[in-house]
């Protein structure tokens, strides 16, 4: 295997373990030792991933808190012609990390941004977890407060694709609470905690049973977290939230049969299972 080179001018979006050290590519390790400098969300965490594989390259800090006085820096030593890898603490970069601004910034400069593949946590879990993969989507942090996490797996009731999502396990278990106040505890959801680490763990039940198992053993309220949830099953001949939503508008201002025959079109369903819903619309 021949070493990877990288070019001038370019900046290396590197996606390091998230646990398992034997995890990182050996193009990831090349580039990191041939860069001019890595930019990292925190230079000490990074500086031990480093020693690991005995790369001694110079480091500079680009979190959250520092992106966007840091971008022109960055952009102007990219247009000198230095190569610049960016790192996150764990996994690939930019998925629920900084990076989104630089990127973008460096692409409206025409500057070339080279994606050097490797872990996220979200893509392994949702890879064990037995639940469809053919369609998901990724909703990052759910908020920290219960009412508005409340509102936000409310917004994802109907949502039929596979839901992922990063959470802190210290709130776990209001999470799960969480879902089964507002999706119902038979709702299907993986736990996928340490991934790569010793005390991996990957374990799937109802949102109930699952508050129930977090509430006996403490121990899985701790590390780091993706929750999967199993998409909403339609059921036959169910009349989505949004036909009805449009249909109670109609009927303000038009018959439940004209009424029902828009929505019917709008949406693809058959009218005749509408007009029940249109004449109980009429009565409120």
């Amino acid at each position: 295997m021949t070493e990877t080179q990288v070019n001038s001018g370019t900046l290396y979006i590197v996606a390091t373990p998230i646990g398992n050290l034997g995890d990182i590519s050996q193009r990831a390790i090349d580039i990191l030792s041939q860069v001019d400098i890595i930019a990292c969300e925190d230079t000490r965490h990074t500086q031990r991933l480093l020693s690991a594989f005995a790369i001694k390259n110079k480091t500079m800090s680009l979190h959250d808190h520092n992106e966007r006085q840091r971008q022109d820096q960055i952009a102007a030593m990219l247009q000198e012609g230095k190569s610049i890898a960016l790192v996150s603490d764990a996994g690939t970069p930019l998925i629920s990390d900084p990076g989104f601004h630089l990127v973008r910034h460096c692409r409206q400069l025409g500057l070339s941004v080279s994606p050097i593949p490797g872990a996220c946590a979200a893509i392994a879990a949702l890879s064990a977890a037995g639940l469809p993969t053919d369609r998901f989507t990724f909703e990052g942090f759910l908020p920290s407060k219960s009412g508005a996490r409340q509102a936000k797996l409310t917004e994802l009731n109907e949502e039929t694709r596979t839901m992922v999502f990063y959470d802190a396990p210290r709130r776990a278990i209001d999470t799960i609470g969480d879902i089964v106040k507002t999706l119902g505890g038979e709702r299907y959801v993986v736990i996928a905690r340490e991934l790569t680490k010793t005390f991996e763990t990957i374990h799937s039940d109802t949102a109930e049973n699952l508050l129930a198992w977090l509430a006996k053993d403490p121990n899985q309220l701790k590390g780091e977290m993706v929750l999967i949830l199993e998409g909403h099953k339609v059921v036959k001949d169910e009349i989505p939230s949004q036909v009805i939503e449009t249909l109670k508008l109609l009927v303000d201002e038009l018959p439940p049969k004209k009424a029902c025959a828009i929505a019917a079109n709008i949406y693809g369903v058959k009218k005749n299972a509408l007009y029940e819903i249109a004449l109980e619309l009429k009565k409120v």
